[in-house]
């Protein structure tokens, strides 16, 4: 991994690629969706300061575990002046975000579950596949047509 010299508070796109790990492309794009930022030189060069990278780190992180960048903007957006997220900021963001990942993993394992019931049946029946028609409260009272024209004749 290149080293930067101290004295340098500022990088080109190309160097924070290369110490982040992030294609260029990626950088592009996190700037695009508002999660970092950057200076343009008088040759209309990016530059971008140096705690980017811990920006960068940050919105990787939070990927890997599966937090839309949505979220992510939002709670960068939550801290003072741009500044980088410290070790409290991640630690309280995760917490909130444990929830919402504990209940994707409790999907995924009844997904898991489901697929492998469905392998053995092959139907994939809209009606009565969970894969296909998961938490379906209605199919176990009527088929979807039936919905549909009682709905126009209640209103």
């Amino acid at each position: 991994m290149p080293q930067i010299p101290e004295k340098i508070h500022e990088l080109t796109v190309g160097q924070l690629s290369a110490r982040s790990g992030a294609a260029v492309s990626a950088l592009h794009f996190y700037e695009s969706k508002g999660l970092i930022s950057s200076r343009r030189t008088s040759g209309n060069q990016r530059r971008f300061h140096r705690d980017t990278l811990r920006r960068v780190a940050f919105v990787r992180a939070a990927q890997r575990v599966g937090i839309p960048l949505a979220t992510i903007r939002e709670a960068l957006d939550e801290l003072p002046e741009e500044r980088t997220p410290t070790r409290e900021d991640w630690a309280r963001l995760s917490e909130l975000w444990r929830t919402e990942l504990d209940e994707r993993i409790k999907q995924l394992g009844r997904l898991r579950d489901h697929l492998t019931d469905c392998i053995g049946c092959g139907c994939l029946s809209l009606e009565t596949c969970v894969l296909s028609n998961p938490d379906d409260v209605f199919g176990e009272q009527l088929t979807g047509s039936r919905l549909l024209g009682e709905r126009r004749t209640a209103t």
